[in-house]
């Protein structure tokens, strides 16, 4: 592309298409590639603006400006003119209301590189969109409408995209052609946004005044309209930023293992993509979380083996020793390993409509890495209006706060200012596999690095064989009223005449002491669960069979517990009672106290239920007394060594 003040801009490609095709495919193959997206408050013209790169880059084809043109004439804003902003606002519901609701991506790239570019929506309530398109990008252009100024949705996704950790930032100051291109307001506009800028810890940032509409400075600069502007066209800013990628390259070696290559008996390599650094044959490597070393033997990729691999590059290592190393793992500098740990501050990004469950069970995934986690009580949410920290009990959608998360088993890590890879993760929920939050690790608790595994002699099946049973925990739930602490009871007395080794924890009895501090609440309730499903856990260790009777109503807790125990300890034993049967026992008259607003939270009235969708064990008390309960119970479960 050559550029020429105030002129429309010439690409060379068009050319070269025409002349030699292959060489045209084998040069844009070769390109860098950049990521980045566009945001700013609502309708300060980023679809327009980027219409205008596809536009001017030749990336539309002539029945698309066709059908474009006559868009303009019947949606567009524009008047008779070309409305760019319809080249990206592919909803209905977009072009109705003239702003951007989804994440839109497109493609488009100049002679030196190709670009990706995500035009992210404006309106607050669709955060966790922006969040979704700034997750990958380099760069972020931000756009301000020349009239309005800086508006409260510019510092929202000014810190949004600071704490994503986009490096770039471009203030591009849009529809100057409005203002007259007036370099007062420009200046004012500039210095109002170096101001919060450096209160929220950004560094640097490149201020451009722009004319999405009119093409202003946008691939060549100065314009004829802005002689007084020293500065880059947009386009050539982008096409000099430094990439991700290649800044990474300059980072210690990592790679997450994705996958153990075994095609043969006589080959076994680990795949997966560099995030960091290099590595060359013959370096010393440490594979994390494990601390074994070993020496790179060879780099394989398609094309055959090389010397060596940068940031970005998929390959396979083959190392000189036979050592364990698995997906999830991460091949590193043997001088300089990532951390590892399992109990972690971070920021997280709330993007699910239900409500965050303090202590409730999520998938996390980090890199190549998938354990399970708890969220706890937020420390603070943060106003992105107004940086404020506000308390908080719980995350709603869109919201952003800063909390403890704790993983079943340790993680490899680094903190996401130092690597967006092995700092940054999402949460998942287990039962719907919905994705819920995307999170960025600040630093290990120090706690965490003080509290160990004490080693003992006696092992959990010394336990059990010392007491001539397997252990199991024989989980009730069911509503209240549905007799769980009586067939419970029942089944306990019929284990103990048979010389087996029990232990009851009912409801009721553990809050009097373990629980007592904990209410009805959602929160708590999850809570209650956790804290009975880690007791329980004990007593299996000490060889006991546990009977516990708990309404437990959220099937993520109940799955939570079952995945504390081994395979086949826990049997769920769903005591099915339908509500209207179980009110009209009503035994302790919670029923009617909840009915008249007394009793808050009360499952089944103003808290749900959800019932088990494959119990081990199903009993219906409007068909069976309790007694007959218990013994189909016992039956199902014996023998029990």
């Amino acid at each position: 592309m050559r550029e020429h003040a105030g002129e429309e801009p010439i690409y060379q490609t068009e050319a070269l298409i025409a002349e030699d095709i292959e060489e045209y495919l084998a040069q844009h193959q070769n390109k860098e590639l950049l990521r980045f997206i566009t945001c700013g408050s609502v309708d300060d013209g980023k679809s327009t603006l980027i219409g205008r790169l596809l536009y001017d880059s030749k990336m539309i084809f002539e029945d698309q400006l066709a059908a474009l043109e006559a868009d303009s004439k019947k949606s567009g804003t524009q008047g008779q003119e070309i409305d760019f902003a319809l080249l990206v606002d592919g909803l209905a519901a977009e072009r109705e209301q003239g702003i951007t609701i989804d994440v839109a991506y497109r493609f488009f790239a100049t002679e030196k590189r190709k670009f990706i570019v995500a035009d992210t929506p404006g309106h607050e309530q669709y955060t966790r969109n922006m969040v979704t398109g700034a997750s990958t990008a380099d760069a972020a252009v931000i756009l301000v409408d020349a009239r309005k100024g800086i508006l409260v949705q510019t510092r929202r996704h000014s810190y949004l995209a600071h704490l994503l950790g986009i490096k770039h930032l471009i203030l591009a100051v849009n529809k100057m052609d409005l203002i007259d291109f007036n370099q007062q307001s420009f200046d004012a506009i500039v210095k109002e946004y170096a101001e919060f800028a450096e209160e929220i810890g950004i560094e640097t940032f490149t201020a451009i005044p722009i004319s999405g509409f009119k093409g202003d400075n946008i691939t060549a600069a100065p314009s004829i309209h802005t002689p007084w502007y020293k500065g880059p066209s947009l386009v050539h800013h982008l096409e000099n930023i430094e990439i991700a990628a290649t800044a990474a390259q300059e980072n210690a070696f990592r790679m997450p293992v994705q996958w153990v290559n075994r095609p043969n008996l006589d080959f076994r390599g680990f795949s997966g993509l560099v995030s960091s650094g290099s590595i060359k044959a013959g370096d010393p490597v440490r594979v994390v979380p494990s601390g074994k070393t070993s020496i790179v033997k060879t780099i394989v990729t398609m094309d055959g083996d090389q010397d060596e691999a940068v940031a970005g590059q998929s390959v396979t290592l083959t190392l000189d020793d036979e050592i364990d190393c698995s997906r999830g793992d991460v091949i590193a500098a043997a001088d300089d390993p990532p951390e590892v740990s399992d109990q972690f501050e971070a920021t997280i990004v709330w993007m699910s409509e239900e409500a965050l469950k303090p202590g409730r069970g999520y998938w996390l995934k980090l890199a190549t890495q998938t354990v399970s986690a708890s969220v706890q009580e937020p420390k603070y949410e943060i106003n992105v209006n107004t940086m404020e920290h506000l308390a908080a009990k719980t995350l709603e959608l869109n919201a952003i706060g800063v909390a403890e998360v704790h993983t079943d088993k340790p993680i490899v890590f680094e903190p996401y200012t130092k690597s967006a890879e092995l700092g940054g993760f999402i949460l998942i929920d287990k039962i719907t596999n919905a994705t819920v939050a995307a999170g960025m690790l600040h630093f290990s608790l120090r706690r965490a690095d003080n509290v160990h595994w004490q080693p003992t002699t006696i092992t959990r099946e010394e336990h059990a064989l010392l007491k001539n049973q397997t252990p199991r925990v024989l989980w009730f739930t069911g509503l209240s009223g549905s007799g769980k602490s009586t067939i419970a009871n029942e089944v306990e007395k019929s284990l103990n005449l048979m010389n087996r080794h029990t232990f009851l924890l009912d409801g009721d009895n553990v809050r009097h002491g373990l629980n007592k501090d904990l209410g009805f609440t959602e929160a708590d309730r999850i809570e209650n669960i956790r804290r009975v499903g880690e007791v329980a856990k004990l007593m299996t260790d000490a060889g006991l069979i546990v009977l516990t009777a708990f309404i437990s109503p959220f099937r993520a807790e109940r799955k939570m517990v079952r995945e504390m125990l081994p395979d086949g300890e826990f049997i769920e034993i769903f005591v099915d009672t339908p509500l209207e049967v179980a009110e009209e026992r009503d035994v302790k008259g919670l029923y009617k106290k909840a009915r008249s607003g007394k009793l808050k939270n009360f499952t089944g009235i103003d808290s749900p239920y959800e019932s088990p969708e494959s119990p081990e064990i199903r009993v219906n008390t409007v068909e069976m007394t309790p007694a007959e309960a218990a013994e189909y119970i016992v039956r199902q479960i014996m023998p029990l060594k």
